[in-house]
């Protein structure tokens, strides 16, 4: 698309997700990956990708409500750590982001299963630094002890929640909090996007994006250049669209889309209940990724899964360039296993990852060196090895992550 027109995202950049750490996290037995601006992850139906994109909204979940309700909400720990012939008791989830300002986060908790469905919290680790190695922050808390800290004097601990919540008090560590309390994970739902809505505020898209319409209202409150922005990519995606707004039904509201109609002088207006699944979910893919978080700053990262579905091949063009657009301030991880959108990847500018799935466990990593070679010298697509069944996943960084995963220990003051 033109570069004249008004840019689709704000120009205060978030925070970044560096590097994402799991280990026995439902089908992922380890995992230490590094994330790009724009990452797709690739695989087979149930091979993990949804497991990954769960790691990273527990972490959300658990910080905005409670480490309970994000087990409970799962099916309890039973169902969240991984099952083996081994059976570990325990999960790790860690992540390492880049803060404004220069700023650099490590955390890390484990969570270990007791009897009964029980659980705790038996090791959380934070620690904040500049990135020239000043330390500005941390904790280390083991099973509702805080063991150590900097600066002294912090709240004491539970054994059942993460530590951070508490800790967020401090100048030190509440950028960390925003930062992973403003991530956003979507399986969009037209008929939920259909519905007739309570009225919303449009704070976060919900997950199956069922209060869309507040989201597009603050959208045109407080930047209506970038909803101006969706509509220019909508328009590629759905021709014929002019633009998209809120409007109410009595006590509900939803959303309507003017689009030009042959031998009318005017656009047509059309209510979400007469769209596609294609249109709503292109709409909806296009909000969440550019919606804002708290202060009208851009989420942190958004997960997406699928967002091709029901659109025509053609529009896969339209909607990847959106969605590299976004990626410049809005860190944004999508799903798929569409030929079609991985025709649009290029190694150059987005992070491709290959999800496996092999004798029960799931493995994350890049194209091996000669399948990034043919898709680098433009010998084949991406999606055209994906459809030769060709895309092969780098087996050495896999082996790697696992050398890596016996390394991960949360028992020291720093990692």
């Amino acid at each position: 698309m033109s570069s004249n027109s008004a840019t689709l995202i704000p120009a205060d950049a978030a925070p970044r997700v560096r590097c994402v750490r799991i280990r026995n996290f439902k089908s992922i037995g380890s995992c230490n990956i590094e994330l790009g601006g724009l990452t797709i992850l690739v695989g087979r139906n149930g091979s993990g990708k949804s497991n990954f994109l769960d790691a990273l909204r527990f972490i959300a979940d658990s910080l905005q409500t409670s480490l309970g309700h994000a087990l409970n909400a799962r099916g309890g720990i039973e169902q969240v750590r991984r099952k083996s012939t081994g059976h570990p008791r325990n999960f790790m989830l860690g992540l390492t982001l880049d803060l404004p300002d220069h700023l650099l986060a490590t955390y890390d908790f484990e969570i270990a299963a007791r009897e009964r469905g029980a659980f705790t919290v038996k090791v959380e680790r934070l620690v904040v630094k500049t990135l020239g190695g000043d330390l500005l922050g941390r904790y280390l808390v083991r099973e509702g002890v805080v063991e150590s800290s900097h600066p002294s004097g912090l709240p004491p601990a539970a054994h059942d929640r993460l530590y951070l919540v508490l800790a967020s008090t401090h100048p030190a560590f509440r950028p960390v909090y925003d930062a992973m309390t403003s991530m956003g994970f979507y399986n969009l739902n037209p008929e939920a996007m259909k519905e007739l809505q309570n009225p919303d505020a449009g704070e976060l898209l919900h997950r199956d994006g069922g209060n869309i319409a507040g989201v597009i209202a603050r959208l045109k409150g407080d930047k209506p250049d970038i909803l101006q922005r969706i509509t220019e990519y909508l328009q590629h995606i759905v021709p014929g669209v002019s633009d998209v707004e809120r409007v109410a039904l009595g006590p509900k509201e939803t959303f309507e889309f003017r689009q030009a109609v042959k031998g009318s002088p005017h656009p047509w207006r059309f209510h979400a209940a007469s769209m596609s699944d294609g249109t709503l979910r292109a709409l909806g893919a296009l909000t969440a990724v550019t919606q804002l978080a708290e202060r009208k700053r851009p989420v942190t990262l958004v997960g997406i899964e699928e967002p091709e579905t029901a659109l025509h091949p053609a529009a896969s063009g339209a909607l990847m360039d959106a969605l590299r657009e976004a990626a410049n301030v809005t860190q944004i991880v999508v799903t798929t296993h569409s030929p079609d959108l991985l025709d649009q990847v290029e190694t150059s500018r987005d992070t491709l990852l290959i999800v496996v799935l092999h004798e029960g466990s799931t493995s994350l990593s890049g194209p091996d060196h000669a399948t990034l070679g043919a898709i680098r010298d433009h010998l084949y697509s991406a999606g055209e090895l994906l459809r030769m069944d060709q895309l092969e996943p780098d087996t050495s960084k896999v082996e790697e992550q696992e050398r890596q995963a016996t390394l991960w220990n949360l028992e020291k003051d720093e990692p």
